[in-house]
């Protein structure tokens, strides 16, 4: 049964067009994917080109620099197609769209600008700019106040949390909105505003709901997964609890939870969950930033490294085979040769599976864009980057190497990209009469194509199967190994 805010879904028609674009984070993808489910709801329809649209949706990211500057170039694009489609309707949405507001305005192909807390708004404003022919802007005035959207939005997520259209089988969960760290580089805090865990029944009856639906993996989600925390009368709610009540439910079989943040409180007890319960997955993703203790302080980043390794060998004690993900920035203002060096002994000592590794980009807002200079010039970011990423691949070589002639469960997210456009190719050829094998070609993909497919540990695997086992576990055997890939072959 719809909740009565669905009612504003009835100012839209149900033969439009939509045309959604996603940058940036899980998060992201999870608004996305709940926009998509609410307007799908509503009889819009879906296409893969912004040309065939009478609606496009983007959904940006102000983390970095980059990304915005991609979503820019798009909104330029979009201009030449409204010279053409006068009635097409863009919103800006997401992050950006809150940190701009009225800004984004000033692009004459931009009619909506909807930040996060306001996305259960949109079929409601699509509907007004489309009768009234006038742009809007929704985000949130006193960002690090609770939004008075709050309500709406988690009556929204929890109607249109559906699994993930794009990975069969699998879906995020929010268990978290926002944070409270105020890293001096990191924008976040400005633009998703204070850190509130949602109550754990909410979240349990939302998971129910997907396993029902036939979702073995759910993803929770927070800007600081590890510090969630909910009081319901004398109870304190940790994530520890709530994985337990999560593995509790049928349908579930696996459990991941990103981004932790390096800090002690309930950290023990997490690793003691996944250490004992099955349906926890033994990953941890846990960002370090930098190695030297003088830019963790100048990030504001609320420990030391010695403290970050501490966290490291309590994960590996209480979970021996735990994979570790971190994350760097290279080129924060200040960052010497011998900061850097610090960096690469880090990342040497601490072992990462992988490791996300960014070029310091300053961020409006930020503490660190108000008081430091960017003074690491580009090409010695450029120089630090790749060199920290060949460190990391050396590491990822070795580390992936130890599982030639393993077994390992995965489950089986779909073709994968090499097979989509081997696919696309074959059927594009079919139809031009290009070559007489065509269709023996689509077959074999179809019937035994490359699937990918990852493990508990998050290891991405490759093999041939059928496009059937999407969604599905499978039980592989590693044959060949690079630093991010495994392959292997059904047992």
């Amino acid at each position: 049964m719809k909740t009565p805010d669905s009612k504003r879904n009835d100012v839209i028609s149900k033969r439009l067009t939509i045309f959604l674009q996603t940058f940036g984070c899980q998060m992201n993808k999870l608004d996305s994917a709940i926009i998509e489910a609410s307007l799908r709801d509503a009889g819009c329809q879906f296409v893969d080109n912004a040309k065939d649209a009478d609606i496009v949706l983007i959904n940006t990211c102000s983390v970095r620099d980059h990304a915005e500057q991609r979503v820019m170039s798009h909104l330029g694009n979009l201009k030449h197609i409204k010279e053409s489609k006068p009635d097409l309707v863009v919103a800006v949405i997401g992050c950006m769209a809150q940190r701009l507001g009225n800004e984004l305005l000033k692009q004459s192909a931009v009619d909506i600008v909807c930040g996060p807390a306001q996305i259960a708004e949109i079929p409601r404003l699509i509907g007004e700019v489309l009768q009234e022919k006038k742009k809007t802007v929704a985000v949130t005035e006193k960002i690090r106040q609770i939004s008075p959207d709050a309500q709406s939005l988690e009556r929204f997520e929890i109607e249109y949390n559906v699994d993930d259209t794009d990975i069969p089988g699998q879906a995020y969960v929010r268990a978290m909105h926002g944070c409270d760290k105020f890293c001096s580089y990191c924008v976040v805090p400005y633009v998703r505003g204070p850190e509130t865990s949602r109550p754990p029944e909410a979240i349990i009856e939302q998971t129910k709901r997907l396993a029902q639906n036939g979702v073995k993996q759910v993803t929770l989600l927070g800007q600081r997964i590890n510090a969630y925390e909910y009081k319901a009368g004398d109870k304190t709610y940790c994530l520890a609890d709530l994985l337990s009540m999560i593995s509790e439910i049928d349908g579930i079989e696996w459990i991941k939870f990103v981004t932790s943040y390096p800090s002690k409180k309930h950290f023990k007890e997490i690793m003691q969950a996944i250490a004992e319960l099955p349906k926890v997955c033994r990953y941890l993703h846990i960002p370090v930033q930098s190695g030297s203790d003088k830019i963790l302080k100048a990030m504001n980043r609320g420990y030391t490294s010695v403290e970050y390794f501490e966290l490291l060998d309590i994960a590996r004690q209480i979970v021996p085979d735990i994979a570790i993900a971190g994350d760097f920035i290279v080129g924060f203002p200040g960052e010497t040769d011998d900061d850097f060096a610090q960096t690469v002994e880090l990342a040497k000592k601490a072992n990462y599976k992988n490791s996300f590794i960014f070029k310091y980009s300053p961020r409006p807002g930020t503490i660190a864009d108000k008081r430091l200079e960017d003074n690491v010039p580009q090409e010695i970011k450029e120089k630090r980057n790749h060199q920290l990423l060949k460190v990391q691949e050396e590491i990822s070589r070795a580390l992936a190497s130890e599982f030639t002639g393993q077994i390992v469960k995965v489950l089986v997210e779909g073709q994968s990209k090499k097979a989509k456009f081997t696919a696309e190719h074959a059927e594009n050829a079919e139809n031009k009469n290009i070559i007489t094998s065509a269709s023996s070609a689509v077959s074999a993909v179809r019937s035994g194509c490359q699937l990918v497919g990852r493990t508990a540990g998050d290891w991405i695997v490759v093999f041939n199967g059928p496009e059937t086992l999407a969604g599905q576990f499978a039980t592989i055997k590693i044959t060949k190994t690079t630093p991010l890939t495994l392959f292997g072959e059904i047992v």
